[in-house]
């Protein structure tokens, strides 16, 4: 089973990763279309040009989209593909997808943005996903005819056995207790953006209960603006959300 599981920033997407990465059925992908993403906008992401030397493997969309749909690695049972949903650029071919099962994890945009803005200030609607999350979950909601799994991502982190047990029931996968719990570090999976982005999850060694604080609100009239252009979309995928 391919499983294609479309995310935003700051959602805890590592963190599902290494859940997934610790059964010992499956195998990962991190971030696969990242590389022609950076390629593509020329973002002034954290560590973009080592990314694109590192990964120079992996800038053609049509030769990455064509493996994500190709044989599965060491024929593992499971085939755990972490995308963040921005990275699906205009010209990245949709038609693949109809070979995984797609599910998507999401976070209340406030909390999204307060945690993007700390390490990306300059980031906007564009850089939460957003759009492309809307955009493939009305896509997998067609193919299905029913919505695909919705995760949000600080309901798994306060009750992540239940969450992570809907889900594995959602796409039709057993659910594994070795999803609860990881050895702390990094791993040869993770992408070489790891060292920008992943400080927090590398000292984790399970999911964590967020932050008992205020949902933050901002005084910016274009920060504002961009909070309320997300819960728009947000509000499209929420009411699906496993409980």
């Amino acid at each position: 089973m391919r499983i294609a599981m479309i995310s935003g920033p700051r959602t805890v997407s590592t963190a599902m990763m290494r859940a997934w990465e610790n059964r010992l059925d499956t195998v990962v992908w991190d971030e696969p279309l990242y590389a022609h993403y950076l390629s593509v906008t020329r973002k002034a992401h954290p560590g973009a040009a080592e990314v694109l030397k590192a990964h120079a493997h992996e800038i053609d969309a049509a030769a990455i989209t064509a493996r994500l749909a190709g044989d599965v690695p060491d024929d593992a049972a499971i085939w755990y593909q972490k995308h963040i949903a921005q990275h699906f650029m205009p010209d990245v071919d949709r038609d693949w997808l109809d070979q995984v099962q797609a599910a998507f994890l999401i976070r209340d945009p406030a909390r999204l943005l307060a945690s993007l803005w700390v390490r990306y200030p300059e980031a906007g609607l564009a850089d939460t996903g957003l759009v492309e999350q809307v955009e493939l979950f009305d896509r997998a909601t067609a193919a299905r005819g029913c919505p695909p799994p919705v995760v949000d991502s600080d309901a798994v982190r306060r009750s992540p056995e239940p969450v992570l047990r809907g889900l594995c029931d959602a796409l039709g996968v057993a659910f594994d207790e070795a999803m609860l719990a990881w050895p702390p570090g990094s791993r040869d999976s993770d992408g070489v953006w790891g060292r920008w982005w992943y400080d927090v999850v590398e000292r984790s060694t399970g999911f964590t209960a967020p932050p008992d604080t205020p949902r933050p609100a901002f005084d910016d009239p274009q920060q504002q603006q961009v909070l309320e252009s997300c819960m728009a979309l947000y509000d499209r995928m929420a009411p699906h959300v496993i409980h």
